[in-house]
């Protein structure tokens, strides 16, 4: 069976373990069930996924062009304290800015590769962590706009890392701590303003990644490099694609390209 599109990153469904899709112009793919399976895949070119022209990819999706003009990817996004929306003030689009700054944002804890913070919008809870590839996450804050969330995270990772090592993740590399314990110890280093906000109750997320082979060590597929690749799926974990010669395809970095894929 056979299938082409242009790729965005994988939706998925918080079960045990996590169940993954593809959505593509021709079809949708439940990516779990190709697990043990031989896939093909082909690079057929790029698309951005705003103007939709066959440009190069800058960066998440985006053309050049684009990639300086669509608010959903303005600075704000990457560092969360730059948000104005609050104050009224526009960065590129205020109407766009207010609707996803102004609502509920979560200050957390993950443990992927290390114990992280992060913060997210409530209503990415728990894709954004399954998105990272964590198996465990605890909730800090519940804050009413992004610029608070942003605000307690820089506060914060001054004394934890706030990045992923997506090779350590990949591998189970990682240090399995206490994020309860992490979180207590991490109080009293929040901004005052936000401490009304701390969640004293909250449960310890797992998330269970269908993953049947862990690699002992990673080599990355990137279609700019390699056009074809056809190798057995094993795993599926954050936004990887894990095959049995421990090779990994990250599908969320190639958004905008267009591709073929094969089941064998």
């Amino acid at each position: 069976m056979k299938y082409e599109g242009v790729l965005t990153k994988m939706r998925t469904e918080h079960t045990s373990p996590v169940n993954y899709y593809l959505v593509l112009e021709s079809g949708f793919i439940h990516i779990n069930q190709l697990l043990g399976k031989q896939i093909r895949v082909q690079f057929q070119g790029t698309q951005c996924l705003s103007c939709g022209q066959e440009k190069k990819i800058f960066r998440q999706g985006y053309c050049y062009d684009d990639f300086y003009k669509q608010p959903s990817v303005g600075d704000w996004i990457m560092r969360p304290e730059l948000s104005t929306a609050h104050l009224d003030i526009e960065d590129r689009d205020l109407v766009y800015e207010k609707k996803v700054q102004l609502q509920p944002h979560i200050v957390y804890l993950a443990n992927s590769s290390n114990v992280k913070v992060g913060v997210t919008r409530k209503t990415q809870v728990p894709t954004r962590w399954i998105d990272q590839g964590a198996h465990e996450a605890l909730e800090i804050l519940e804050v009413p706009n992004r610029y608070l969330a942003g605000i307690a995270e820089v506060a914060l990772k001054e004394h934890v890392a706030d990045k992923t090592n997506w090779r350590k993740m990949l591998t189970n590399g990682f240090a399995d701590e206490d994020l309860v314990v992490v979180k207590q110890n991490l109080k009293q280093y929040l901004p005052e303003e936000v401490l009304p906000y701390y969640v004293e109750d909250a449960q310890e997320s797992k998330i269970n990644f269908p993953v049947q082979q862990v690699p002992q060590k990673v080599a990355s597929i990137k279609l700019d490099k390699t056009e074809f690749f056809e190798e057995k799926l094993v795993g599926v974990k954050g936004q990887y694609l894990i095959f049995e010669d421990q090779s990994v395809f990250n599908v969320r970095n190639h958004e905008g390209y267009k591709i073929s894929l094969e089941i064998m």
